[in-house]
């Protein structure tokens, strides 16, 4: 069977067929996967039930693992964490948000695979790049002039982490793609980010608007989660969103992150 590659919304995410990601990839097929991956930010692999070993393997053709701050990784598979049991009440990541744009190098892609899969629990991604080119061209311009100040508040708090022990970093509000030139915004949740060099009273206003466009209805994909899927994402361009709507039901991913860049 021929590698097939499917656009899944107007804006973001595309479904690929006829691989198994547990096989030695080709180059060719590698190839066609990288062109895909710059194309729709999010790639979505089903019927895939890898082992932490073949996941970790599979991590490794995009680029080296790296373990978020204040996460604890999988034993027996350090470049793994087991996302688990969270609860509603203490979760992170029911907002719009990367991966750790806190840290110094934010990761440039993650990857997760399902493991145990409750009814709900589905995850949204939105293409930062249309959100970015979708502002006015004299708001584009000042945020290009930005630099934003993320905090790990919302992770610290929900692994019970000292605020002094909270990774903080700062980054360019608009980043532009290695890979493809495009340029992103790249901004968060208003618990976690303040314009640098405002105050957060000056900085509320701003960053409210803008985050609020960064996750429009029409610039989303929304994935309903199967037992042994796969899904990967380039963090330099999207954001993502867990709903937490299943209540104590058992919900259970793995997670690798990949060594990205220093935004610019």
């Amino acid at each position: 069977m021929s590698l097939r590659v499917t656009p899944l919304t107007g804006s973001i995410g595309a479904a690929v067929d006829g691989v198994q990601l547990d096989d030695q990839l080709g180059e060719s097929v590698l190839t066609e996967l990288r062109e895909a991956f710059k194309a729709h930010c999010v790639l979505v692999f089903r019927g895939q039930f890898l082992k932490p070993a073949e996941q970790v393997q599979f991590g490794r053709l995009w680029g080296e693992p790296e373990v978020t701050a204040m996460l604890t990784p999988m034993e027996g598979h350090p470049e793994l964490i087991q996302l688990t049991n969270v609860k509603k009440s203490t979760t992170a990541t029911e907002a719009w948000h990367f991966d750790g744009p806190f840290n110094k190098v934010p990761p440039k892609i993650s990857i997760l695979s399902a493991i145990t899969i409750p009814a709900g629990g589905d995850t949204m991604w939105s293409n930062q790049y249309l959100a970015y080119e979708r502002l006015s061209p004299g708001l584009r311009k000042t945020l290009d002039t930005l630099n934003v100040r993320f905090r790990g508040r919302r992770l610290g708090r929900m692994f019970n982490v000292a605020e002094e022990e909270w990774p903080t970093a700062v980054h360019p509000m608009v980043r532009t793609h290695p890979e493809t030139g495009r340029k992103a915004l790249f901004v968060g949740h208003r618990d976690n980010v303040c314009i640098d060099g405002w105050t957060q009273e000056e900085s509320e206003a701003l960053m409210s608007f803008v985050y609020e466009q960064s996750g429009t209805p029409d610039n989303v994909y929304r994935h309903m989660w199967q037992e042994g899927d796969v899904v990967m994402w380039d963090n330099r361009c999207t954001m993502h969103y867990a709903i937490h709507d299943y209540g104590d039901q058992e919900r259970v991913l793995n997670r690798i992150t990949l060594h990205g860049e220093v935004p610019a």
